[in-house]
């Protein structure tokens, strides 16, 4: 047995990385932002934002109610996807017709 240290894995050259990776923007002031920043800002909505998420363990809607979240996301796709057919079926109709 001989006390040689194992070789060094190889050295990886530095990347250099462009500025606005290295300094990127700040986040877009979003509606949901700018409305999150005014409860913040207003202490009664923010004790009831706190009491909210406390009473509801800070899970999401359909962590708690898979089933019914399941069941309306696929009402709200089939009513979406017919009317979207319906829709293209009365514009092919109404070019047929020289409507359009």
């Amino acid at each position: 047995m001989s006390d040689v240290p194992p070789p060094a894995p190889p050295h990886r050259a530095r990347v250099d990385l462009p500025d606005w990776m290295r300094h990127p923007e700040p986040p877009r002031r979003t509606p949901g932002r700018r409305l999150s920043d005014l409860v913040d800002r207003v202490p009664a909505l923010a004790a009831a934002r706190r009491r909210m998420w406390a009473r509801q363990g800070r899970t999401r809607f359909d962590d708690r109610h898979p089933a019914l979240a399941a069941i309306g996301s696929f009402v709200f796709v089939a009513v979406t996807a017919t009317l979207l057919v319906v829709g293209m079926l009365h514009l092919a109709w109404a070019i047929r017709q020289h409507r359009i």
